[in-house]
């Protein structure tokens, strides 16, 4: 595999493209935005020269890298000869089953289309396709450039030879591949999605403060960041779409949404991204402040 195409400019999205085209691959960035396009080679951009500065990059392989981007706001265009379609738009199913629709008629027959989605069945988004055996889940970390896991998804009916394919490829990447099978939230947010709701209503219920739940699993489980921190990192509304895909998937109330946590999404505080969650942000500060709503 030498040319891939990565459907959507986001923060995964851009994070992917960096990734392949810092390892010699020739990559086409697509979103139907040309400035979500322009901001993802700005921050591309902006990551290469971080790792240059920190002198894992040379400017010729900067200028190497950036020299396999290319970008498109035409799906049809931006997937010819591609070999591997690495898609990466927002985590909505409906979004998704309706990209490799069109993806399925418009990528070559041998191309490989995977997803990376974080908890969306890979053999449903695969029975939308007349490939199923070439549909794979390849759910990369964030931030990408960073993080080594690789994810991958087997659906029910994916070829052990793409399997094996992707398993050689994220290795290509420098990243370690974990595969595991279709069944909802996969392995990562199976087991993360529910301490971080555990941790939502242990705030909901009063049993301790956001820097208190926060600081006992930094200090007392070794987590690099507190549960609540994350999930304003990951975002609120991705959190609580994901708690749902496994409440539905398992019918097992216990993966049911925190109510504090559906009461924030739907008023909009969805964590980093909108400046507040559990905590609120402000550019430019790295000072951790605890939002006004829970501070004491």
């Amino acid at each position: 595999m030498h040319k891939v195409s990565v459907i959507g400019a986001g923060t995964m999205g851009n994070g992917i493209a960096h990734v392949f085209i810092q390892n010699g691959f020739t990559v086409n960035l697509i979103d139907v935005n040309a400035a979500q396009l322009e901001k993802a080679i700005q921050t591309i951009e902006k990551n290469i020269d971080r790792q240059i500065a920190k002198g894992a990059v040379t400017e010729e392989q900067r200028k190497n890298a950036l020299a396999n981007l290319t970008t498109f706001t035409d799906m049809a265009l931006g997937v010819q000869g591609a070999d591997l379609v690495v898609e990466a738009a927002t985590e909505n199913i409906d979004l998704k089953l309706n990209i490799f629709k069109q993806l399925d008629s418009l990528a070559p027959a041998n191309a490989v289309l995977a997803t990376n989605t974080s908890s969306i069945s890979i053999t449903r988004i695969a029975a939308v396709t007349k490939r199923a055996s070439q549909v794979i889940g390849m759910h990369f970390m964030n931030p990408v450039p960073v993080m080594k896991l690789v994810e991958i998804i087997n659906g029910y009916a994916t070829a052990q030879t793409i399997t094996d394919a992707i398993v050689a490829l994220s290795k290509q990447l420098g990243k370690v591949p974990c595969v595991v099978n279709d069944y909802p939230g996969f392995i990562a947010n199976r087991i993360l999605m529910p301490m971080i709701n555990e941790a939502i209503y242990s705030l909901y219920e009063g049993i301790a403060g956001v820097n208190e739940i926060d600081t006992i699993m930094k200090l007392g489980m070794a987590h690099p960041m507190g549960p609540l921190q994350l999930a304003d990192f990951i975002g609120l509304d991705t959190c609580h779409a994901i708690l749902n895909v496994l409440y539905e998937g398992f019918g097992n109330p216990k993966y049911a949404p925190c109510p504090l946590l559906t009461n924030m999404v739907t008023a909009g505080y969805l964590g980093v991204k909108t400046g507040e969650g559990f905590y609120k942000y402000t550019a430019g500060s790295k000072e951790l402040v605890v939002s006004d709503r829970f501070s004491s």
